[in-house]
């Protein structure tokens, strides 16, 4: 065997090795939570929220009740 070739393994962690591995998880799931928030309010949210806007500056609630009441939605009327 060769003299300069020999290398020794890593010891295995022994102690606060499920501490370790719970706070890596715990790190993890919060950055994809906060990502998966994030891109959800961006994506969907602020289309939503525009979509409303640009419903009721347009809406004319005379013109939708006059509709309803050509129709004979309403027997008051």
């Amino acid at each position: 065997m060769s003299d300069g070739a020999v290398s020794t393994i890593a010891k295995p962690q022994m102690r606060g090795l499920l501490h370790n591995v719970i706070k890596r998880n715990l790190i993890v799931a919060i950055a994809l939570s906060a990502a998966c928030g994030f891109s959800y309010k961006l994506l969907v949210g602020n289309v939503r929220k525009r979509q409303y806007a640009e419903f009721y500056r347009t809406y004319d609630a005379e013109k939708e009740f006059e509709e309803m009441r050509k129709k004979g939605l309403f027997q008051s009327c």
